[in-house]
């Protein structure tokens, strides 16, 4: 390792989420770098400790919603619920922070607002918000995928004399029992949110932009017993994550949609409707959904049934009812539908009657009606993967800002490294896995843990990929994802929630067991496509 320079860490990772929290650990405690972590927050668990609206749960079963390096804290955690409630995965955070006692090197409420590479020294330069500067030889962004707050430009929002609030930063002081309340945004957050706050509310008006293909979630009490099988069994259960598509715990569909008879199709999608979850009912009822037109009509014709069937006036039923491919990010909950029947809630299609304004008493809508509100919560969801990247003053090689290297589109090498950017590394970051992400996230941390100290062993100084590496990455990306009927649909997982945004592809959707065979076959061959940044050329030593 060369003293020529001295930084004040080995490393600097930028977020305290899962992400962070494991970096650090293996950084630090398995590798002994020295390394700081910052977090903006007032405490540790990045989207768990930011999201604290009512309904806020992870939508992946809670049994593979956790880290599994830990063997011994995977019999020791218990649960009691299908589904993680926020307050649930912020305290399992909380104790992993301490069961490795890595809160001495986390630093909190510390927004990092730029991390610039100096060429001469061969360190990152990073700056807070407070103006301080440190200096490390690695960088790790364990930014979060979706952690940059998407406002909407509606006019006369600052006008509101109520309280007007995003998901991402829900108050401790604010309690809408009782109050009429308004919510923009029906996507995940959004969903969620409905649910739970039509059973508080004094009156939800729910203001749609685009209806969604929901399926219930068979949220409910877990019987102890199942518990400790799933403990006795959780060798392979992770095993089988590992080795899956999307991670989420269930095995995927070998049988095209196309290939049975009507009769089976309904029986397959009724079966996977009353068992729940989204990416079951998506990718665990037919292996065709997300690529044949024809089998992915049969899946929205089916739950565009089961909207017909819940829901109870015609005209809310046939806002509900989406009517394109059944092709974004795959949603579930407890009763989505049903919430609709409640006599407290009333759905607002801003397709049809959109919002022209917001009032000093609420939202006025362009048939004139101006719907009274105490709260206007906005679940308008995040400028997603690369947002809070092009909000740092983020420079690599010459100063170029990460802006100048994404015009067409985010882009990485692996989801992990970039090009121009040495010794810097992402977790989440463009171009990674379309996963449940804690798996997705301990398989980048592994890797990047490796190549780091494969780094250290050698006396490789600096890495990144070259050019090349990474634009047959983005290639391989976008194959893949032209494979499939996602890009066919207006989604934020490709930037099309942002005005002004380009599409482009954000995820390798080729599944988690492939993902991690690229990993190792790039690792197997001497961390082929990075290169030492002295050298230029050649793989690593």
């Amino acid at each position: 390792m060369s003293t020529q320079h001295t930084a004040d860490h080995d490393a600097i990772v930028i977020g305290a989420g899962f992400g962070g929290i494991y970096m650090l650990h293996k950084l630090r405690n398995e590798l002994g770098l020295s390394v700081r972590a910052f977090e903006k927050g007032g405490g540790v668990g990045g989207t768990w400790y930011f999201n604290r609206y009512p309904g806020a749960k992870s939508d992946t079963e809670g049994f593979v919603y956790r880290y599994s390096f830990d063997r011994d804290l995977l019999q020791e955690w218990d649960w009691n619920t299908r589904y993680l409630d926020q307050p649930d995965i912020l305290a399992y955070l909380q104790h992993v922070v301490e069961r490795y006692d890595l809160a001495r090197d986390i630093q909190l409420n510390t927004e990092v607002t730029g991390a610039v590479f100096d060429e001469e020294a061969l360190l990152w330069r990073v700056s807070t918000a407070d103006g301080s500067e440190f200096t490390s030889r690695y960088l790790v962004n364990a930014l979060g995928l979706l952690a940059k707050t998407n406002i909407p430009a509606i006019p006369g929002m600052e006008s509101f004399a109520g309280r007007t609030v995003h998901t991402n930063a829900w108050p401790d002081d604010l309690d809408i029992t009782g109050k009429r309340v308004g919510v923009i945004g029906t996507g995940s957050t959004g969903t969620q949110f409905i649910v739970a706050a039509a059973k508080m509310v004094g009156h939800l008006t729910v203001f749609q932009r685009s209806p969604q293909y929901c399926v219930p979630s068979g949220n409910g009490p877990v019987d102890p017993a199942e518990v400790a099988a799933t403990k006795q069994n959780f060798d392979a259960v992770w095993e089988q994550v590992r080795n899956s598509v999307t991670a989420f715990g269930f095995e995927e569909s070998t049988v095209e949609a196309t290939s049975v008879s009507e009769e089976e199709r309904q029986r397959v999608f009724q079966e996977n409707w009353d068992k729940g979850n989204g990416f079951r009912f998506m990718f665990g009822t037919f292996s065709d959904i997300v690529t044949s037109p024809e089998a992915n009509a049969a899946a929205a014709a089916f739950i565009r049934s089961k909207i017909a069937e819940i829901v109870q006036d015609p005209d809310t039923a046939r806002k509900l009812t989406p009517t394109g491919l059944y092709a974004k990010r795959p949603l579930c909950n407890e009763g989505y539908y049903e919430t609709f029947n409640r006599d407290n809630v009333e759905l607002v299609s801003i397709k049809e009657n959109p919002i022209e304004e917001i009032t000093p008493t609420g939202v006025r809508t362009a048939d004139g009606v101006v719907h009274e509100l105490d709260v206007l919560v906005l679940a308008t969801g995040f400028d997603a993967v690369d947002g809070n990247y092009r909000n740092m003053d983020l420079r690599g090689r010459g100063g170029r800002h990460i802006n100048e290297h994404w015009t067409d589109g985010p882009t990485s090498y692996l989801g992990v490294s970039k090009a121009g950017f040495p010794n810097m590394f992402m977790i989440l970051g463009p171009n990674g896995p379309f996963t449940n992400l804690v798996p997705s996230i301990e398989v980048q941390v592994d890797w990047i843990s490796e190549l780091v100290g494969h780094a250290e062993r050698n006396g490789v100084r600096t890495v990144e990929p070259t050019q090349e590496a990474e634009d047959q990455w983005t290639a391989t990306c976008k194959e893949i994802a032209d494979m499939t009927l996602f890009p066919k649909v207006e989604s934020w997982i490709f930037g099309a929630n942002i005005p002004g945004k380009k599409h482009a592809v954000m995820f390798y959707m080729g599944g988690l067991a492939n993902y991690r065979t690229q990993l190792a076959d790039v690792r197997d061959a001497g961390f082929r496509g990075l290169i030492p940044n002295e050298e230029r050329e050649g793989a690593l030593a």
